[in-house]
């Protein structure tokens, strides 16, 4: 919950009226300032994903009627140095919601967020639903292995659950380890930015049409496996290219090479081309991006504030 998608979804629950718990490890409140103006709102329960009788607990207490499942290790890059958190975070404590689901809530509805990083290689094609999970990291394959439980469990247990598959988001105002907004910090702070795969495509997405997602699948009572994309594949090298031009950067972009002290990736693990084709959730549940990547852009380059060095 007070991850970066997961903080923005609480709100957006709180605004609709909502009762809304969030499942939180032993923290100090300044964790939870993600969560602000809303954290006095929201009712906080102590407990770990990775330990299945606090997460049966936390299910039989709250009795929800619908589960986010957002929780999870998500930085790609860190999985190849340190795999095992990944599986036990991301895998494991999936299996442990599903079956404090199935064993002590089978009529709660179970909305999990997958990504598309489980397609791993695919062909330069927009990717559907029904293409084969070649996850190309540790990380990928822990998702897709909580992915396809989830399904599984759907199936055996009866779990009603809709699992989204989700492009790159961006966004973050905190958080400047992810491409975005590396590139807009380093650019405002007017250091040299550097991007590693320059060629590669991606189909980047603004934190509200993620976050909408969320939303219209709360309100449908579809079941299934949902890619969500917003239809605008680009180069890493054309977005760092349109941020200069939003911050009036002028110092040097390095091609083919990654920041001083970036954590080793396997050449072999990089997947060149990552779109989704999301015509199934724009069919079934309506859901459609309502930002631009200009515009998303453009909002987080305003926001100078945000990236200054605190």
């Amino acid at each position: 919950m007070t991850g970066f998608i997961g903080s923005q979804l609480a709100r957006q629950l709180i605004e609709q009226d909502h009762d809304v718990y969030g499942l939180v490890r032993h923290v100090s409140r300044s964790t939870l300032r993600t969560l602000e103006p809303v954290k006095d709102r929201i009712r906080f329960i102590e407990g770990d994903l990775v330990d299945y009788h606090s997460v049966r607990s936390s299910v039989e207490s709250s009795s929800p009627n619908t589960i986010f499942h957002l929780g999870a290790i998500t930085p790609v890059r860190y999985s190849f140095e340190n795999p095992f958190p990944y599986a036990n975070v991301n895998f494991e404590g999936t299996m442990n919601l599903v079956h404090a689901i199935a064993e002590s809530s089978p009529r709660t509805r179970l909305i999990m967020a997958s990504t598309a990083e489980v397609y791993g290689w695919q062909p330069h094609i927009p990717t559907p639903e029904n293409a084969a999970l070649k996850p190309s990291s540790p990380y990928a394959v822990s998702k897709a292995a909580a992915d396809s439980y989830v399904q599984m469990a759907s199936k055996v247990f009866g779990i009603k659950a809709v699992v989204l598959r989700c492009n790159n988001t961006y966004g973050r105002l905190i958080e400047k380890g992810f491409f975005i907004e590396y590139v807009v910090s380093s650019m405002l702070a007017n250091q040299t930015v550097y991007v590693g795969t320059p060629d590669h495509i991606r189909d980047y997405m603004f934190v509200s049409d993620h976050v909408a997602a969320y939303s219209r699948a709360l309100e449908s009572d579809k079941e299934g496996v949902f890619n969500v994309s917003p239809g605008n594949p680009i180069s890493n090298m054309e977005v760092a290219r349109k941020i200069s031009k939003l911050t009036g950067f002028t110092g040097e972009i390095v091609a083919g090479a990654y920041p001083p002290g970036y954590p080793t990736r396997p050449i072999a693990c990089d997947t060149d081309y990552i779109v989704l084709d999301s015509s199934k959730i724009r069919s079934e549940l309506k859901w459609k991006p309502a930002v631009t990547l200009d515009e998303g852009l453009t909002d987080i380059a305003k926001k100078r504030d945000g990236f200054i060095d605190e």
